[in-house]
This record gives structure tokens, C-alpha cells and sequence, in this order.
């Protein structure tokens, strides 16, 4: 087995852990300055929008030898507009992109590039976008933003329970954040594929809550059935048994995307795939992120309030000192692993139910059966040999 399924498997079984949920007070301490950043460069720099969104003209041109530099001076001049312009192959063909343009003033910028690049008018395609077109796909992008989170939010609050499905609506709108935030800090356009990135990075980023989610309730369901660990404690337990497999999708996700963004878009000039990119992988990052360090220790923040849980707590660190106390030296419980003398015993006294659950409801573990010494007058007048 190699180091790093070792290690999972150490994790899973709670011999070793990371203390994610008792430092839960660093990581929202990083996520609030990570979310500072993001909303200072949405209100210094803004976001760039595309001219899907604004309105404007796109000119496609056929093969030319007039380089990116010149084809954006001419463009700029002629319209008095920033002009994007993106090579779309080997040839010399561009995309010339030119926001808040009517249509006189496109065919102005029309003629103009036209007789730089020396082509007949008629050679040079341009598409004039309506701002209203733009306005209708901000809308419906909303829309379907809007109906996803209440759709995720009423599905985790079925399936678990609401304290889930609010911690996991505060990871999506974090990860939301600081994807535009990096947008706005970068200064890459918005375009719809970066509204289709967006899309699919929160579905990612709740499969990955939901899978811990769902390891954290495996593990605490029968929490009021032991008295060894904590509720903060049993989550951390969980966290760090989906935490190899947490890392290792995250990871095998960011690879082609990274490729997609720093080759395709950025050696080879993919143009919008550096939207899609850029989005996907800030979201995918952000993601794994806020499922690990945001979203646990949110549901642990809010379980802890709860009266029920309040009061097992108490009872659970009451017969905690009173082992202490007896056995002359602490638990290694307090970062969410095992005791290292008997880590099965733990494990089975976090899991127990009610037909096994005698012992650690006693004691808060399981207690080894004793063994009886041998009858040693046990045989004695009884006749030896086969008998017949």
C-alpha cells in the first residue's frame, strides 16, 4: 500500500487526524480575509463584462498578417472603445471584440479595419449584439442560479437536516465570492462560458459537501449512545476519513482543468477558454476549500447549540476527566482521534448502538472479557483412557 493510502486508511480508522474542527476559528478567520480581498477588487477594479452582456460589435477577420497590437489600435481608434482581440488559429484570423457599439458606429469600425488589414469590406463579418440580449441572459442566469440554491438548500434539508443544508448554502455563496472576486482581480472578461463555469463549479463543490456531509452522519447517529467523544470531536472523525478521498477528486478535477487553463488558454491563446478555465478552476479550488475547513465545522458551530447535544457534551467531558483522573494520565481524544492504547475499542464506542452500546454507555468503551483462570481441580476421579 503506499504512503498515501496508508495514511487514509489511518485516517479512516482514527488512529491519526488534523484537528480541522477545533481550529475552525483560523479557517473562518482566512475565509473572511479571502472574501475582504474578493469584494475590494469587485469595488476598485469590477468586473469586466463581456459584450454578450453590454452590447456591442464582434468582427471576425479572414487570414491576415496584420499582428494582435495593430488590429487593436485600429479597432480602438475608429470606435473610441476598449477592443478585445483574440487570435482564433495559426492563420492569422482574429476575433475583434468591441463593447458598446451601435450600428453606425460598427460599420464605421467596420470600414476602418477593413482598410487596415487591406480586405474588401464585404470580407470582414461583423455581428452587432443588442444590450437588451445581454440584459435577457444576466436575467435568466439569476434565475437558475436562484432556483439551484433553493432546490440544493430543500434537498440537504431532507436529507439531513437543516443545520446541513445552511452551512452548505454559506460554502456555495463563498466560493461564489471569491471565484468573481479573482475575476474582478485578474480582470479576464465575463462571458457566458464563465456563467456556465460557475454553474458547474457549485454542483461540484456540493457533491463534495455532500460526501462529507454524509460521513458526518454515519458517524454521529448514534452520538447520545456513547460517552468518549465529543460532537465537535466525531465530526473531525468524519472529516478526516473522507479526507484523502476529498483530495484525491479535487485533484484528478484540477489537473485537466489546469491544463485547459494554462496551456490551452494561455500558451496556445484559446480565448474563451480562458473564461471557462479560469472559473472552473478557482471554483474547484474554492470548493474543496470551503467542504473541508467551511462547511464541517459550520454544522459542528451549529449542532453545538442545541440543548441535547450541549448537555451530552458536558456528560461526555465529565466522564472524560473522571478516566483521567483515574488512569493518572489524559485521553487522546481532543483532536478528534483515538486513544492510542485501544483504537478499536473508541471507534466501536463512537459506533455503537443499542444492543452493543452497554459498554460504552458505561464506561465509554468496550471492556475486553476477562479471562477465568483454569479449574485446576477440574478432572480429578474421573477415569482416564478411551472410553467404551
Amino acid at each position: 500500500m503506499s504512503r498515501l493510502g496508508d495514511l487514509g486508511a489511518r485516517l479512516y480508522r482514527g488512529e491519526v487526524g488534523f484537528d480541522f474542527v477545533g481550529r475552525r476559528k483560523f479557517w473562518y478567520g482566512v475565509s473572511v480575509l479571502i472574501t475582504i480581498l474578493a469584494f475590494a477588487g469587485l469595488g476598485v477594479r469590477g468586473l469586466h463584462m463581456g459584450v454578450e452582456f453590454e452590447g456591442g460589435a464582434v468582427f471576425t477577420t479572414p487570414p491576415t498578417e496584420v499582428s494582435v497590437e495593430e488590429a487593436r489600435e485600429v479597432a480602438e481608434d475608429a470606435s473610441g472603445s476598449q477592443a478585445l482581440v483574440q487570435t482564433l488559429g495559426d492563420d492569422g484570423t482574429m476575433r475583434i471584440q468591441v463593447s458598446g457599439l451601435d450600428t453606425d458606429q460598427s460599420n464605421a469600425t467596420r470600414a476602418a479595419l477593413a482598410e487596415e488589414l487591406g480586405i474588401p469590406t464585404e470580407e470582414l463579418n461583423a455581428e452587432v449584439i443588442g444590450p437588451s440580449w445581454g440584459e435577457q441572459i444576466a436575467n435568466r442566469a439569476w434565475q437558475g442560479l436562484g432556483i439551484f440554491l433553493v432546490l440544493v438548500v430543500l434537498y440537504l434539508a431532507v436529507a439531513f437536516e437543516w443545520r446541513m443544508a445552511l452551512a452548505a448554502l454559506i460554502a456555495l455563496v463563498h466560493d461564489i465570492t471569491i471565484t468573481v472576486g479573482v475575476y474582478a482581480l485578474v480582470g479576464f472578461e465575463v462571458t457566458p462560458g464563465t456563467v456556465i463555469g460557475l454553474l458547474t463549479i457549485l454542483g461540484y463543490s456540493l457533491y463534495d459537501t455532500v460526501v462529507v456531509f454524509d460521513g458526518l452522519k454515519e458517524q454521529t447517529k448514534n452520538y447520545t449512545r456513547q460517552t468518549r467523544f465529543t460532537y465537535a470531536e466525531l465530526a473531525n472523525r468524519s472529516l478526516n476519513g473522507t479526507l484523502v478521498r476529498s483530495i484525491n477528486t479535487s485533484v484528478v478535477a484540477l489537473l485537466p482543468v489546469a491544463a485547459l487553463l494554462f496551456i490551452g488558454g494561455g500558451a496556445l491563446g484559446g480565448g474563451m477558454l480562458n473564461d471557462i478555465a479560469l472559473s472552473l478552476f478557482v471554483g474547484l479550488t474554492a470548493g474543496a476549500y470551503s467542504s473541508i475547513m467551511i462547511a464541517t465545522p459550520l454544522v459542528a458551530d451549529l449542532k453545538g447549540r442545541e440543548a441535547e447535544i450541549k448537555a451530552q457534551d458536558r456528560k461526555v467531558l465529565a466522564k472524560r476527566a473522571k478516566r483521567e483522573e483515574e488512569d493518572g494520565e489524559p485521553e487522546g481524544a481532543a483532536g478528534g482521534g483515538t486513544d492510542e492504547r485501544e483504537p478499536a475499542a473508541a471507534e466501536e464506542a463512537a459506533e455503537t448502538g443499542p444492543a452493543a452500546g452497554v459498554g460504552a454507555a458505561a464506561g465509554g468503551g468496550v471492556r475486553a472479557p476477562r479471562r477465568q483462570p483454569p479449574a485446576r481441580g477440574r478432572g480429578r476421579g474421573r477415569p482416564q483412557g478411551r472410553r467404551r
